[in-house]
């Protein structure tokens, strides 16, 4: 969490000025739905951004009843 707050600090909010706190939060919305989640690549995600992990690890998952016990 540490470093995520890290990055969207230096990404994102050093780099504007916002007028009112709603600007900000609407911004960092923005950011991290559209940015962060969706295109961003992550070294600790085999360099793919979460929602393409995500859908990665989710849809090449069978389990086999075998592997279950």
């Amino acid at each position: 969490m540490e470093r995520f707050f890290l990055n969207l600090k230096m990404e994102r909010v050093w780099q504007k000025d916002y007028a009112n706190h709603s600007e900000a939060s609407n911004d960092i919305a923005d950011y991290v739905v559209g940015f962060y989640n969706s295109i961003r690549l992550h070294s600790k995600l085999g360099n793919l951004s979460p929602n393409a992990f995500e859908r990665e690890s989710t849809s090449n998952k069978s389990i086999k009843l075998s592997e279950i016990t």
